[in-house]
């Protein structure tokens, strides 16, 4: 069981190395679920000669006022033999074996997070001891409780620290050390008092009672270590730590705990409680309780690890790659977003996504509609006939048919063809365009990158714009093929009718009467009519081949020409991720490194187990 222990050690240090020590995240701490013992008392509780008392070492700062000023998550590791030593975290090469350099480095430490200051942090500081005379145990041990802020401080700081012990205490991973001292008031007790607001049940809650040796004459803490003073749910444990003289005499801490096995061995009050009291006896039972709670955790905790390492990877999916350092992993890494996107595009105009539709309906409903509403029937009123066939004629009228009128009526009829023409191709220019952007924010590594989204769009558009024109220029080319040669077949078939012709018995001005005119106005419809039915088929065709099928196969192809010429600096302006978004990514990579190792480490002891 004690590789449980060592376990949470190294996944509190690993936690902490990421900047993870239980405050507030996006995603769930690592740290929060895992079992810690934390230590919570006022100033004058005698919290630090607890500590050190189960260390058997001299080795907290001391002094009037706020001390602890950081979270110190001591780590307790039994070694079989050698010499002890300590590590910290943040000099994880260092060992110190003078435990009066350990008491300076938490000092200088804490300064460096806090300055010179009296402030606090809650960034922890670790600390791990190896000896042979501890048992295997983590604590926290937490800024002491006060209540008034001295000089040097703020007026919050009494709020601050309470506020600081609370938010490790309340969590339900948390075992609470609550350390009173027995020559004060239980019901005034600092550690009692907010271990109560949120372990009201003391379920979580060890009680230790400091200073029992300096209680008035006469009186005792027995009703207080049998729980009828405050019951908890385990036992009372009761400490006798060196006084300030055997500090300051360098009192040996092996002598200490000696002497206090030896004050509740003797002191009648106190003689059928002496098994379980001491810091001795303490360390053990906060070890063995360690041990359980990680034990029963273990289950709960691979759940969490499964969960998170699957949303982080979604995040980290969702932000993309990381950009590469060479111009030529820059330059593959552009071309993949490109075709990315290159991709999806042609997914909308294939049908697989939404929009190609549209461009479907430009051809079946709204050309058809523009064609429509083009009113020939105005054109080839009797009296525009009338005009136009006479001012073809000139100054000799025709002879058998007014060819020259036919063909002017039929010119300036289809001539009017080229505005839904042109309706047309402008139109499924304007559906494009929206497909490309509409592509464009469908594509989330663009989001990554601003000029690139920029600079991709420009080239997209312009290779459209182009693709317009050259579509245009073909469309046109269609209606002017038919004004340029008609059908010959058409009106060879139409039946002859020498009255419709020149008869040189009538006068010119009975070859123009009405019924004459009236029939040449419907043949030229008919000839139009079936010219637009022509075109309703060839438009389309001609569009698609000049816009869609190159917008498929050539959208960013100059784009990509002009690539190839940049140099690494160009390809990284285009590659201007969000710094905040670049940073993001390195915390999750590293948090995702984090939690794939928690749980290999926490299915090998599962395992073993």
């Amino acid at each position: 069981m004690e590789n449980l222990i060592q376990l949470v050690n190294r996944l509190q240090r690993a936690c902490t190395a990421l900047g993870d020590h239980g405050e507030e995240s996006a995603l769930p701490t690592l740290w929060d679920a895992l079992p810690s013992i934390a230590v919570v008392g006022g100033q004058s509780s005698g919290k630090s000669s607890v500590l050190e008392s189960i260390v058997g070492k001299d080795f907290l700062p001391r002094g009037s006022g706020i001390v602890t000023r950081r979270p110190l998550v001591l780590q307790l590791h039994r070694l079989d033999e050698g010499r002890e030593y300590a590590e910290f975290g943040h000099l994880p090469r260092k060992r110190f074996t003078d435990f009066a350099a350990v008491r300076k480095e938490i000092a200088d430490e804490t300064d460096r997070e806090t300055g010179r200051s009296k402030h606090i942090s809650s960034v922890p500081i670790y600390l791990s001891i190896y000896s042979p005379n501890v048992v295997n145990l983590t604590l926290i041990d937490l800024p002491g409780l006060t209540k008034v802020a001295v000089e040097g401080q703020s007026d919050s700081i009494v709020t601050d620290i309470e506020n600081m012990v609370r938010s490790y205490i309340e969590k339900p991973n948390c075992i609470i050390l609550a350390v009173s001292p027995a020559n004060q008031d239980l019901a005034t007790s600092d550690a009692i008092k907010v271990s109560r607001e949120v372990d009201p049940k003391g379920e979580r809650t060890f009680g230790v009672l400091t200073k029992i040796d300096l209680m008035d004459k006469g009186t005792d803490a027995v009703d207080i270590l049998e729980g009828r003073a405050y019951k908890l749910q385990f036992p009372w444990i009761g400490v006798v730590n060196r006084s300030q003289q055997d500090i300051n005499k360098n009192v040996d801490m092996i002598a200490a705990r000696r002497r206090e096995r030896e004050y509740f061995a003797q002191t009648p009050e106190y003689k059928h409680l002496a098994p379980r009291m001491g810091s001795e006896h303490l360390g053990k039972v906060l070890s063995k309780h360690l041990e359980s709670v990680i034990k029963s955790r273990i289950p709960g905790l691979q759940s969490l690890i499964n969960k998170t390492i699957i949303e982080l990877e979604s995040e980290l999916s969702r932000l993309g790659k990381p950009i590469a350092t060479d111009a030529g992993g820059k330059l593959y890494m552009i071309m993949e977003i490109c075709r990315a996107f290159d991709g999806i595009f042609k997914e909308h105009l294939d049908g697989i996504r939404p929009g190609g539709d549209k461009i479907y309906n430009v051809f079946d409903n709204q050309l058809p509609a523009a064609l429509k509403r083009l009113q020939f029937d105005k054109h080839l009123a009797m009296e525009n006939v009338r005009k136009l066939i006479t001012e073809a004629d000139g100054y000799q009228p025709h002879l058998i048919a007014p060819e020259q009128g036919y063909r002017r009526l039929i010119e300036t009829a289809l001539l009017t063809i080229k505005g839904p023409a042109e309706a047309a191709v402008d139109a499924v220019h304007g559906l494009l365009k929206e497909l490309v952007q509409k592509s464009m924010s469908e594509t989330m590594e663009l989001k990554q990158y601003p000029s690139l989204r920029v600079e991709v769009g420009n080239a997209a558009v312009e290779s459209l714009d182009r693709l317009k024109e050259e579509s245009k220029k073909a469309t046109l080319q269609l209606v002017e093929m038919e004004c340029s040669y008609l059908t010959v077949d058409f009106f060879r078939k139409l039946p002859q009718d020498v009255e419709k012709g020149g008869n040189p018995t009538h006068s010119i001005f009975d070859r123009y009467n009405d019924l004459y005119l009236r029939r040449i106005g419907s043949t030229v419809l008919s000839y139009v009519n079936m010219v637009c039915a022509s075109l309703r088929n060839s438009i389309p065709k001609s569009i698609v081949y000049c816009q869609v099928r190159e917008a498929k196969r050539s959208l960013l192809d100059h784009f990509f020409t002009e690539l190839g010429k940049k140099e690494g600096r160009q390809l990284g302006a285009l590659l201007d991720e969000d710094p905040a978004i670049m940073q993001r990514r390195i915390s999750l990579a590293k948090r995702l490194e984090l939690y794939r190792n928690a749980q290999a480490e926490i299915d090998s002891v599962a395992w073993s187990k």
